[in-house]
């Protein structure tokens, strides 16, 4: 697969860390010129999108953009530098977004609005707004998650908004290749060694061991490079006949 992707642009939302950061380097690695993303200008977050970068295998084809998907101006701000940058855009995985793990009585309408405007909203408009530059036989990829279908405990929000991206593929589909030579699929990770996950509480975690207990392949989490593995398949040349397909990235443990 070397050089599978040279002269391919692509951007990947929320790849300033996890399985966002990952496929990023992935994609690299196949010879993509790469957009990292990542959702506000403080120093902190400034410095590991620099990171991600210096950890490319091809930093000197690697642009880091600060633009929040989740407000209505971020998706088309990505856009904007991916497009002054490069002229075109070839790929777009679309990997922003967050959970809260709280039970249902505990969500509010704060957590509603945050987890739609970047979950639902914020792939809507970035979708939208990279249409205009896609070149031909180009690559939609969205982030899912199994949870959308096989909801645990606790994510009564969170997958209800993965719903969205999960029926977003499969419009999108049937909709697009047709006016812009692109192909759109889905990919769903299951649980996740990430840093998001890491943080997710005690209590969540006892929640998903026996989750991760009934994972065909494990029990054990899965590792990002799994995940980013069957991100970078989807968009490689030869995937071009695979489209409205959704891929399970959680070791069997949802199975369609």
């Amino acid at each position: 697969m070397e050089n599978s992707l040279a002269g391919k642009v692509a951007i990947v939302s929320g790849s300033d860390s996890g399985i966002g950061a990952q496929i990023a380097r992935d994609l690299s690695a196949v010879g993509a010129t790469v957009i990292i993303n990542y959702p506000h200008a403080s120093p902190a977050l400034v410095d590991r999108a620099a990171a991600v970068v210096s950890s490319l295998s091809r930093p000197e084809l690697a642009l880091a953009v600060q633009a929040d998907i989740s407000s209505t101006t971020g998706p088309q701000i990505l856009v904007d530098a991916a497009v002054t940058a490069y002229g075109k855009i070839d790929i777009l995985v679309n990997n922003a977004g967050i959970a809260v793990n709280l039970p249902f009585e505990e969500q509010s309408l704060e957590h509603w609005d945050s987890l739609v405007n970047l979950n639902g909203r914020g792939t809507f408009l970035l979708t939208q707004a990279v249409l205009p530059h896609l070149a031909k036989e180009s690559r939609i990829v969205n982030i899912c998650s199994i949870s959308a279908r096989e909801s645990p405990p606790m994510q009564t929000i969170y997958a209800g908004t993965k719903g969205m991206v999960d029926a977003f593929t499969r419009v999108w589909a049937k909709e697009l290749p047709a006016k812009y030579n692109c192909t759109v699929n889905a990919v769903s990770p299951g649980p996740t060694k990430t840093e998001g996950f890491g943080a997710a509480g005690e209590d969540f975690m006892k929640l998903m061991q026996p989750v991760m207990d009934k994972t065909p392949v494990g029990p054990r989490l899965g590792e990002t490079g799994e995940v980013a593995y069957a991100v970078l398949m989807l968009c490689l040349p030869r995937a071009s006949w695979l489209n409205g397909v959704h891929l399970n990235a959680c070791g069997g443990l949802f199975m369609q």
